[in-house]
């Protein structure tokens, strides 16, 4: 099975495994998969967490039928793992069919976590352990004098909301490095309103009545200093222009905003710029200052596909939560 699958019990207790979170965050919900662990899933299982300022040592990859040698049960007791906080209780499990092998759980805590523990109750085996949540980084490592991506996962920005994503959603151009293909980035469908003959102005952009869009929350309030637009694999569906707004709203003005994009209060930040395919653009001179900001709209046009979009800047220290 691709997945985990513990041995069938035959002694007191039951299994468990620590998982260290790829990005320490706020915990929103679970799906902890069973697919094809019809027969042998776990009855119930419980999540715990923590969130620790040190990484699990380094454990090598054994082979199926291993279990953890007495030495690593020393080392992992330090971390007294069975005392973490309960993030989801004791629950019921469904088996691994097709119809039925999802298990959602919701998170209720808005504390940063860093580590998690999965329990079975009390052997068993899942496919898959999805995790979902938002970034959040130990802003005490993360000086003000340095320049950071601010909308990227990794400093908690999230993608809002969005007109179009058939091919790929926009929230993939936030992602770590390069893109590996296009479906690792933001692609929208073609307009069907475009013009029978396409015109241009001056400059060479085209003039199209269409545009799609897509809203961004940066991971913290902040000044921005420089714009990456990389259309990377996007050879002959890359858009033909693009440009960038931004604004500075509370928290709780974020569903009202959503609701109405077009009427929120947008400040140029970056005017249409032609772009070209399989490129990495730059902008620095061209970025119009806007003052703090915690939100961009990115708008394409008429449509096409974006790999990663990179949005740097200083940080002021303010929190989303606290505008």
């Amino acid at each position: 099975m691709d997945g985990w699958e513990s041995r069938r019990k035959r002694i007191p207790g039951h299994d468990w495994c620590i998982i260290q979170l790829g990005l320490s965050g706020i915990i929103h919900g679970f799906d902890v998969d069973t697919c094809f662990f019809t027969g042998n899933y776990p009855p119930k299982v419980s999540i715990q967490g923590a969130c620790l300022n040190q990484d699990l040592p380094a454990r090598p990859a054994k082979q199926i039928g291993t279990k953890a040698t007495n030495e690593e049960f020393k080392q992992i007791d330090k971390l007294n793992s069975e005392s973490w906080e309960e993030i989801v209780p004791i629950s019921p499990m469904k088996p691994g069919y097709q119809t039925m092998c999802h298990n959602f759980f919701s998170a209720k805590t808005k504390k940063r976590w860093t580590h998690i523990r999965l329990n079975y109750y009390p052997d068993g085996g899942c496919a898959r352990l999805h995790v979902f949540g938002q970034a959040v980084p130990d802003w005490s490592l993360v000086p003000y004098s340095q320049p950071i991506d601010l909308v990227s996962v990794q400093y908690g920005g999230i993608c809002l909301g969005c007109s179009n994503y058939h091919y790929g959603h926009p929230r993939n151009m936030i992602g770590f490095g390069q893109a590996a293909n296009m479906g690792d980035g933001w692609e929208t469908a073609r307009r069907l309103d475009r013009p029978s003959v396409l015109k241009a102005d001056r400059r060479g952009i085209l003039q199209i009545p269409g545009s799609e869009w897509c809203v961004f929350q940066l991971g913290q309030p902040g000044n921005i200093t420089r714009i990456e637009i990389d259309t990377n694999h996007f050879k002959g569906n890359y858009p033909d222009s693009c440009k960038i707004e931004a604004c500075l709203i509370k928290k709780q003005m974020e569903e009202d905003m959503m609701k109405h994009v077009g009427d929120a209060n947008w400040k140029t930040l970056l005017l249409p710029q032609k772009l070209n395919a399989n490129k990495q653009h730059l902008f620095s001179s061209e970025i119009i200052q806007c003052g703090l900001v915690n939100h961009v709209r990115v708008t394409i046009a008429p449509d096409g596909g974006i790999s990663r979009m990179r949005i740097l800047g200083y940080r002021t220290g303010t929190q989303n939560s606290l505008l």
